[in-house]
């Protein structure tokens, strides 16, 4: 139910961005906003659905559940109530009360035209607060590009055509290899690169196939369908600017990097197909695409290498697993997109899982870039202790790695292929 009282402005204030708004512009939000109380056992939230509001919760607590099973509790006070919570629309979570609890709903277009009007002092985004952080025009055009992507009015990219069909036809048993043969055929491109795959030396047989349906045949139906997926995803990571398609390439070339030590870590480690590993490491960063996109928009701003990276960090988690969810991906791809970087992240599973072996090749990966300054101890990640059936640490880690150096050359080679 609504309630008609307002909440004094230095809680108010507390919130995030919500401390970013005048206090003449906090009490016309208070005006407009609405007090939502809940039982415990009530739902909040709906996955799926779209509403146009933000939940910020004042007190109680609620438990986020996911489509995959895991559950996450929000508790009023606490550093995750500072902002309002599942964002992401669709809704990505079922919200469910724990306790009688209370929010403050406010709709995504009153908050982002107060935003956007917000004097030039107290607009600092969050971990972008800079001393000179530059003028006025920038900070509102920032605050714009951010209030775009949180209130989800950025198109998400979609599913390459060739890819969406293989993939659906491959999840029907009476599908056969001529069948899939054919989805491919239609596209020239596709068909060529899946030939070159299957007589590279990772699945070369004794003798090379000739067309694709030998290829299919050779490949079988799952690896098939990973590997067009795999191949389809270049066309993902495009914009129109050339100086963001740099920044696009870049991602590209680190995805690809990743997706190969994927490749060899889930092949020697552990006992998880290696395409879909591969696949979840080229996808991992699939987040940063639309806020490359979205960029092309802001361009004055992110011509500022610093700010971009800074934005593609703080959002590229939970864009991510928003395609991959309205790709219709198994939620082992979601949980890996969301936590590639979470290097303390562990898994609910007992066995290792993508994630477990995305996090190992990000760390390789950047390891292997210089770029370890800020890393944690290899043995300090719970994904290296979740692969102690090889007694796996930092030293047998980078054997492994050191020895497969070919391996991983051969699955770059793999991505590489036009």
């Amino acid at each position: 139910m609504a309630g008609q009282d307002s909440l004094p402005l230095r809680r108010l204030k507390q919130f995030q961005p919500l401390g970013r708004l005048t206090d003449d512009q906090l009490i016309l939000l208070a005006h407009r906003a609405e007090r939502r109380r809940f039982t415990p056992g009530q739902r909040v939230l709906e996955r799926g659905s779209r509403d146009g509001l933000e939940y910020f919760l004042v007190e109680g607590g609620v438990e986020l559940r996911s489509a995959d099973g895991r559950v996450s509790r929000i508790d009023a006070d606490s550093d995750k109530a500072l902002h309002p919570i599942a964002r992401l629309q669709p809704r990505m979570y079922d919200a469910v009360a724990t306790a009688r609890c209370e929010f403050l709903v406010v709709g995504q277009e009153t908050l982002n035209q107060l935003l956007r009007s917000a004097p030039v002092q107290q607009v600092e985004m969050d971990s972008m607060a800079e001393e000179d952080a530059g003028t006025g025009e920038e900070h509102a055009l920032l605050m714009e590009f951010y209030a775009e992507l949180r209130s989800n009015q950025v198109s998400l990219p979609s599913v390459p055509d060739v890819a969406w069909k293989v993939r659906r036809a491959a999840e029907r048993e009476d599908t056969t290899a001529e069948q899939i043969a054919q989805f491919i055929t239609a596209d020239p491109a596709m068909a060529a690169k899946l030939v070159r795959a299957c007589n590279s030396p990772l699945y070369r047989g004794f003798n090379d196939v000739r067309n694709v349906r030998e290829a299919v045949v050779r490949l079988g139906t799952k690896t098939t369908r990973q590997l067009v997926t795999v191949f389809s995803m270049r066309e993902v990571f495009k914009t129109r600017q050339p100086a963001l398609q740099q920044q696009m390439d870049t991602l590209w070339r680190h995805s690809r990097e990743v997706a190969a030590l994927c490749w060899v870590l889930a092949d020697t480690a552990t006992k998880l197909d290696p395409e879909e590993a591969l696949l979840a490491g080229l996808l991992h960063d699939i987040g940063a695409v639309p806020v490359l996109v979205q960029a092309e928009h802001h361009v004055s701003i992110f011509a500022d290498p610093t700010k971009l990276a800074q934005a593609m960090a703080e959002l590229r988690g939970d864009v991510g697993a928003a395609i991959l969810e309205n790709w219709a991906f198994p939620a082992a791809f979601v949980e890996a997109a969301r936590h590639a970087e979470d290097w303390h992240y562990e898994s609910r599973e007992p066995t290792p899982q993508l994630v477990d072996v995305v996090i190992l090749a990000q760390l390789h990966a950047m390891i292997g870039g210089n770029q370890n300054g800020e890393l944690p101890e290899f043995d300090a990640v719970p994904a290296y202790r979740r692969l102690g059936e090889l007694e796996l640490n930092a030293s047998r880690s980078l054997q492994i790695l050191t020895q497969a150096r070919a391996r991983v050359d051969e699955v770059h080679r793999l991505l590489s292929i036009n």
